[in-house]
């Protein structure tokens, strides 16, 4: 029940809550990936079982496609969507003009691809993740194996021309192995506590041969929806200019939390 959640959890499932109310009937709906999403995949779940709810998901890592095969949701590939309605993800951080740090789950090449196949995407997060400044989150990057050490040194060679307040570097891994991406790549973290120019940096990383595709989204997003402990959602959609204030009812919300029995 939701008194046996943690207040982190309650204020992630507030945001997956209010932001299924933008999904509609025949949607196609792109799944992202992170204890957030989760939440979400579990909301469009109950949506499709209890009220009839008619979608298709297109899961952005291996890991959400079977929590909605799970919950009941029909998941298809982006080749067969082709296009998708609304994306709806987490993100590690976000700053004022909704630009985000996200991969901290590895996901971050799907998940990218799919937000950009998107007529728009919608990012729902605690209010811990809201920053001034990208950075404070390590930044993935995904890099192909073949000569991944000669990646991360033009990586750092990069780094020394760019407005950032860290520079250090570390091979993600699991367990003492590297962490291997769904696309068998490896993810390289850059601690840079501080991005000055998220754009230019995202550029720059892009052109050094091995990088495959970085966890900086810029212009990407287009409403973020803020959870409380409380049940208190704020909703700041970046195309419109505006901010609204609701609050979600976790007592009308039983037949979601029985799913985590």
């Amino acid at each position: 029940m939701p008194a046996e959640l943690s207040p982190i959890d309650k204020a992630k499932f507030a945001a997956a809550r209010r932001a299924v109310d933008y999904v509609e009937d025949g949607m196609k709906v792109g799944l992202g990936t992170g204890s957030t999403a989760a939440w979400m995949v579990r909301c469009l779940g109950e949506m499709v079982r209890e009220d009839g709810l008619r979608i298709t998901g297109v899961p952005t890592s291996s890991r959400t496609a079977d929590l909605a095969r799970q919950v009941g949701i029909e998941v298809i590939g982006l080749d067969e969507a082709k296009w998708l309605d609304l994306t709806i993800d987490g993100a590690d951080e976000f700053d004022g003009q909704l630009n985000l740090i996200k991969g901290g789950g590895g996901a971050l090449l799907q998940e990218k691809i799919v937000a950009t196949a998107s007529d728009q995407m919608i990012v729902i997060a605690d209010a811990a993740k809201e920053v001034a400044a990208l950075g404070a989150f390590p930044l993935p990057v995904e890099v192909v194996p073949f000569g991944w050490q000669t990646t991360r040194a033009l990586i750092e060679e990069m780094l020394i021309s760019m407005e950032v307040l860290g520079r250090q570097t570390t091979l993600r891994l699991n367990g003492s192995q590297p962490f291997v991406t769904d696309e068998g790549n490896y993810i390289v973290d850059l601690h840079l506590n501080r991005i000055a120019n998220p754009r230019q940096l995202s550029l720059v990383l892009n052109q050094i041969p091995g990088v495959v595709e970085n966890g900086l989204f810029i212009d990407i997003c287009d409403r973020v929806i803020i959870g409380g402990a409380d049940g208190k959602v704020e909703i700041r959609d970046i195309n419109e200019g505006t901010v609204a204030h609701e609050r979600i009812d976790f007592a009308d919300e039983a037949n979601i939390f029985s799913d985590l029995d």
